[in-house]
Parts: C-alpha cells; structure tokens; sequence
C-alpha cells in the first residue's frame, strides 16, 4: 500500500522513526519526511542514511502551521511526536499537554486540511488508567483522534491509534541504563524488583502500526498481545547474559508518576474489544449525545471480564526474558563485546 507513495513521521528523529526508515528506505515507497525540531538529529540521520528518498522539515507540532507545510502532498503520517518521560511530565505537566494532547490536534487538522490518506497515532500503555501527567496527555491524545475521527470523510481520511507498552533498548529506556551501570561497576538502579512492564521490539511496534495502517477505521485503536516481566526478571536476565549473574541491585523506590503495573486495555475496553489472534481491536463508541434512543429494554447487563495488564498477561521468567532480549540486534552485538548503542 506504500509503494509509489509519501510518508510522513512526526518526531522521526527518534527509536521509532529511525526503525520504520530501516524498514521502508528500501522499498518502492517514493518519499520519507522526517518532521522533528531537533536540527542535530536531522543532520545526523541525513549524513548516516544518505538517501534521496529522505526528507526533512524542522519544525515542531505544536505549531500548526509548520505542520501544515510539511503535510502537503503527503499520503500517509505515523504521528510519533510526543513528551515520553514520566518523571518530566510530572514536573512540566504543560509541556505535555502542548505537545502530546495540542500538537496532536495540530497534526490532525493539517492531515484533515491536506486529504491525508490515513493517519496513525501513537499512544502508550500508560493511558490506561492515568495517574501521570504522561499518561493523562496520552489518554487526551486519544480522545482527540476519535473526536476529529468522527467528523472526517473516510473517503478522503482515516484517522486511527495504536497503543504499545515498553519498547525494548528504545532510546532513554532501562535496558541502556543497566548496561551502562554493569559497565561502570555500579549496582543496577531498581525501582521496584515487583513492577511488572509489557515488553515489546521495535520491530513489534512498526509491525503493530503497519498493521492499523492496513486494517484500521475512523476511530479504532489496535493493541498487540504483549508477555511482561518484573522489573527483577528483566535485571537477572541482563546480568547472566553479560556473564555477571551476582553484579549488585540498588532498590531506590518507585519514581515520580509510576505505577506498579501497566494496563493496555481497561475493562471497559475488554468488554467491547475485537479479539484478532495477535492484535486486539477497539472500536470507537460511535453514538451521538442523543443517548434515549440507544437505550435498550430489559434488565442491563454488566461485564465481569478484568482489563488486561502487565500483571495478568503471559508473565516471562529469566530464560523467556533472555530469550526475548537475544531478538535485539543491540543486546546480540553487547555480548558479542561490540560496542552499540541504543536502538536509533
């Protein structure tokens, strides 16, 4: 569906842009722009690729009208732009919202402005039952893609979402940081050896939005079945596969905003959620404000299915852990003595 076509990946500087251009850079896809404000990562992703394919606008989502330029001509937007750290959001709450719940609305007019084909926009594990600012501005990112989902001609725009949980040696995660601490000879920072998190690839999560890109209507939300690990399992798997199964751990308590387990789809979601192997689907609640005529006789009916979490999933242990890390070109070329770096 992309070939001879132009896509567009706001905040493309990042793990997730860097690992669709790996994917698509060699296709028949005739354009990719690269939307970010950080000028140093373009100039080192334009020197390192190389590719007249390449494309890039500086520009930031939280001003519209750059947005608006750099969608012109555009057939297909991944929307990555986003304040991701829970500790920062915490302390910069506005940030947030102009970025991920108003630079997201930006986004979405300019593509609506622009007859954009489809739009994908991700969210994180983290909306599900908010109690950071992140994640409070993912849920309200959410909310804005149904509601301009709603009034969009689907012959022209598709508006949807997908909603992943840990991507795995993205850039600023955990799993740098405790290679970084076991090379220093430090003692590994734990926050809490019980908190469990779903674990994903990069390579899963371009997979989950090429798959709503292919599948998704105005307003669906996609989610991919994910295993978890606690915090503890994650940290034993790292030092055996580095050969250092007795390096220290420093239990420092939770951070600002964390949880002890993440949900990627809430109760009311399960309850209405389309189960398709890999992928869950959730549809958008597509009644108006007229809610008499939707009102059904009969007694009402209450729904007992649990949400699904980090804690009632496929929990892994240290080998299926170690397994799952040996798919990470990163964690192979680590033990391998090479040096790498994060998944770019």
């Amino acid at each position: 569906m992309f070939d001879g076509s132009k896509l567009l990946i706001s905040g493309g500087t990042g793990s997730f842009g860097n690992a669709v251009l790996k994917r698509f850079l060699n296709t028949e896809i005739s354009e990719i722009r690269i939307f970010s404000r950080d000028e140093k990562k373009q100039d080192d992703m334009r020197k390192h690729y190389n590719n007249p394919k390449l494309k890039f606008y500086i520009g930031d989502v939280r001003d519209y009208q750059s947005v608006l330029n750099a969608t012109r001509g555009v057939d297909y937007i991944f929307h990555a732009a986003a304040l991701k750290q829970v500790p920062s959001c915490e302390f910069h709450p506005m940030e947030a919202v102009k970025t991920n719940v108003i630079g997201t609305d930006n986004v979405l007019e300019a593509a609506i402005q622009n007859e954009v084909k489809r739009v994908v926009c991700l969210s994180t594990d983290k909306a599900v039952y908010p109690i950071n600012a992140m994640g409070i501005s993912k849920a309200m990112m959410e909310k804005v893609m149904v509601a301009k989902s709603r009034n969009v001609d689907e012959t022209k725009t598709v508006i949807c979402g997908t909603r992943y949980g840990n991507v795995m040696a993205s850039r600023g995660s955990v799993i740098p940081l405790f290679i970084d601490q076991i090379r220093a000879g430090k003692a590994l920072s734990i926050t809490d050896p019980s908190m469990t998190r779903f674990m994903m690839t990069l390579a899963d999560a371009v997979d989950l939005v090429l798959y709503a890109f292919e599948h998704g209507n105005n307003g669906d939300l996609f989610v991919q079945k994910a295993p978890a690990a606690t915090v503890e399992t994650l940290a034993l798997a790292l030092t055996s596969l580095l050969g250092v199964p007795e390096h220290p751990i420093q239990i420092i308590g939770t951070r600002h905003g964390e949880k002890l387990y993440e949900a990627l789809l809430s109760r009311e979601e399960m309850a209405c959620a389309e189960d398709r192997g890999q992928y869950f689907r959730v549809p958008p609640d597509l009644r108006d404000l007229n809610y008499s005529k939707y009102v059904e006789q009969g007694e009402e009916k209450i729904s007992t299915m649990e949400d699904y979490n980090s804690h009632n999933t496929e929990r892994l242990g240290v080998e299926g852990m170690q397994a799952l890390l040996l798919k990470l070109e990163f964690m192979r070329a680590i033990q391998r003595g090479e040096h790498a770096t994060p998944e770019e």
